[in-house]
């Protein structure tokens, strides 16, 4: 999974869709876990109570001023610093500790790219082909820009861009992919709904869900803590 945002109704559906489905061994997030949405530290809580590695984000570096946070729009950099000032010890220290790059068996997980792991989005074939020089395992995990979508690469002829289909699986083959499974908090593929992959390492597959939320919950508490309008409303939207 990556970019839960801080969106704890979205985390905890995720969380009980996985359950529903069989449940899994660990989780894996793409980085992200906190900025824009008005639950934080109970966000970062509940991954703590898990089986959870994770990758720090670019908005998860920021909260914690590792980040400096001159780049981002000014409705982002408000929220980050909304964000930082919500966090206790315990998690701020937790956010700061988080690498950049993580690998587990077969798998690469950043936020951005392994090329530029906090900035860079990595939405065009031509992208990823650079990136495959910058991670050794076969396949990478990664966040940012909360598109769902996969590249499959092959050796001496490039990377294409395809997308996941609903509730199908995917069998990893023999090449080297790049894998995005979405917005878990904020979603940005037009589908509002949170959205994140089970890895089936018996069969090497992945299986792609969406799940439905409760919206306006995590509306109505980012306008009464003074969080950005467009922000909440956007959720509606996959936007």
């Amino acid at each position: 999974m990556a970019d839960i945002h801080g969106n704890l109704e979205a985390f905890q559906a995720v969380l009980e869709d996985v359950e529903k489905n069989g449940g899994v061994d660990g989780m894996l997030c793409a980085g992200d876990l906190v900025g824009y949405g008005p639950d934080p530290d109970l966000c970062l809580e509940l991954a703590r109570s898990r089986n959870f590695l994770a990758v720090a984000g670019n908005h998860d570096a920021a909260a914690v001023g590792k980040l400096d946070i001159s780049d981002f729009n000014a409705e982002a950099a408000d929220a980050c610093r909304w964000t930082g000032r919500q966090l206790s010890q315990e998690n701020r220290d937790y956010l700061s500790n988080l690498p950049s790059v993580l690998q587990v068996r077969d798998f690469t997980v950043v936020h951005g790219s392994p090329r530029q792991p906090f900035w860079e989005y990595l939405i065009a074939p031509v992208v990823a082909k650079e990136n495959l020089k910058h991670f050794r395992t076969k396949y990478c995990v990664i966040g940012h820009s909360h598109i769902p979508l996969y590249f499959e690469c092959v050796e001496g002829k490039g990377c294409s861009l395809k997308e996941f289909q609903f509730e199908g699986i995917l069998k990893m083959g023999d090449n080297r992919m790049i894998i995005n499974p979405g917005g878990v908090g904020q979603p940005r593929d037009g589908d509002p709904r949170a959205g994140y992959l089970i890895f089936d390492d018996e069969n090497s597959t992945l299986r792609y869900y969406r799940v439905e939320y409760d919206i306006p919950a995590t509306q109505q508490k980012m306008l009464t803590r003074g969080l950005s309008r467009y922000l909440a409303a956007r959720l509606s939207y996959g936007l």
